[in-house]
């Protein structure tokens, strides 16, 4: 059944607690305030209902965006014109956007999608919606009529991209045409209700120019991680959820030559790489009868005969580090990869025991010496205490030594305090270490500062 049938037949079912909580309710005193949005919802819902009766609503689905949006506008306006409702243009043009968003949008999350400053939408149940902005966790004053209302706008988001969520599969990642990340977990799973998360990446593509505005990185560094990109060294990027991993890989991606082919690898598609020879792949979960998974695993296997140039694996979370590595290493120079850790030593620790884990027995040393030979440079991305993202630490891997894999660090972020408004002070430094792969650098035509290695940059 449709989505639209589905809310004509509850917004039809006159007693249901969707519209008992949309002309209000609640017990005790009530102020002007609270009688006048009364009133408001009721007219709402009154012509919610009509709208059902006289627009063909289950169409909706296959119309364009916009000519869908403007049907809707026209049928809502002959409403109010039709019952003679006398409202301000203000209240009219408010009551129209939100039954648009009811019927075409995410209900009262529509406006949080339209506020670039906002990075994550958090929805805690139908009452309790947070959001984001500038690295903050802020209340809102957003609200869903009830747990079915919100269940209305999950199973919208979800069916949009071929997915499910219900009691036998309660939990759920999709994503937004804009390419937000969403995850929704569902009773029983949610003991307060439906809990939903959107990881916003917002209409604007952020470049590296913009991250050094924002002071994330220094010219000297993004110098360097040109000539790294360039040079087709291969690279990890790691840091904490919420870091700024995918935006710092988007914008690594500038680096990359127009010529050349990339494939990426995601479990839900976030990515924009910025380049014109781009194939995107998204796992796929298994269907109601449990079968027709494919995995990241399987992804990185069938890429390696797509003839790729550079391989690109959105986060590397499981199997598939085996196939990863193994490409990094036999002729996909310039791979990149984001993991989950907090500093570049746990990064290579977590790739061991993604190894372990997926059930390939095979000796440490060996592990570690797969990862010595496949993996050159690791950026470590950080969200600091006052909601600003830097790159905190640049290491480079130089190969092995007895059990463990050789690491040294050539640039980092020193802090030395907070300001006055909470702000983290601090510098970029180069640790005084010149690369190892200097050579390789120059042989393939790059050539850095040695400067750019012994002095204070930022």
């Amino acid at each position: 059944m449709k989505l639209v049938e589905r809310i004509s037949q509850q917004t039809n079912a006159t007693p249901a607690p969707f519209q008992r909580s949309l002309m209000g309710g609640g017990n005790g005193k009530r102020t002007v305030r609270d009688v006048q949005a009364e009133g408001f919802q009721q007219l709402k819902l009154a012509v919610h209902n009509r709208l059902f009766e006289t627009l063909d609503v289950t169409r909706l689905e296959s119309l364009e965006p916009a000519l869908a949006a403007s049907k809707v506008t026209e049928a809502i306006s002959a409403i109010l014109d039709d019952e003679g409702r006398l409202l301000t243009e203000t209240d009219k043009a408010h009551l129209i956007e939100e039954i648009k968003n009811e019927l075409l949008g995410l209900g009262p999350l529509e406006p949080l999608l339209w506020d670039d400053e906002i990075t994550d939408i958090l929805v805690n149940g139908h009452s309790q919606v947070y959001v984001e902005k500038r690295g903050k966790l802020h209340a809102t004053e957003v609200k869903f009529q009830d747990d079915q209302h919100l269940m209305l706008i999950i199973d919208r988001i979800v069916s949009q991209v071929g997915r499910r969520v219900d009691e036998a599969s309660p939990m759920v990642d999709a994503r937004l045409p804009d390419g937000s990340r969403i995850n929704a977990i569902i009773p029983p799973l949610a003991l307060d209700g439906p809990s939903l998360s959107i990881r916003r990446f917002g209409r604007k593509r952020y470049n590296i120019d913009d991250l050094v505005d924002k002071k994330t990185l220094v010219p000297e560094i993004v110098e360097f991680l040109r000539t790294i990109v360039r040079a087709r060294l291969n690279l990890l990027i790691c840091g904490g959820t919420g870091s700024g991993k995918t935006t710092m890989l988007n914008c690594m991606s500038l680096f990359v030559p127009a010529d050349e082919r990339i494939v990426t690898i995601e479990d839900s598609a976030e990515l924009m790489l910025q380049q014109p020879h781009v194939v995107r792949l998204e796992t796929r979960p298994a269907n109601v009868e449990g079968k027709g998974e494919v995995s990241q695993r399987d992804l990185v296997k069938n890429t390696l005969r797509m003839r790729p140039d550079r391989i690109i694996v959105g986060e590397v979370r499981g199997g598939e580090v085996f196939d990863m590595l193994q490409a990094m290493s036999t002729g996909h120079d310039g791979s990149i990869a984001t993991i989950h850790a907090n500093t570049p030593r746990d990064s290579l620790g977590r790739l061991e025991m993604m190894m372990l884990l997926s059930g390939v027995s095979i000796p440490q040393r060996a592990m570690r010496q797969q990862i010595a030979s496949a993996l050159n440079i690791i950026v470590h991305v950080s969200r600091l205490s006052d909601g600003s993202r830097k790159i905190l630490r640049i290491s480079e891997i130089s190969g092995m030594e007895g059990e463990m894999v050789m690491m040294q660090d050539l640039f980092e972020f020193k802090r030395t305090g907070i300001g006055a408004g909470g702000e983290v002070l601090g510098q970029f430094v180069a640790t005084g270490i010149r690369s190892t792969y200097s050579q390789r650098l120059e042989a393939a035509g790059y050539k850095l500062e040695g400067k750019i290695f012994r002095n204070t940059i930022g």
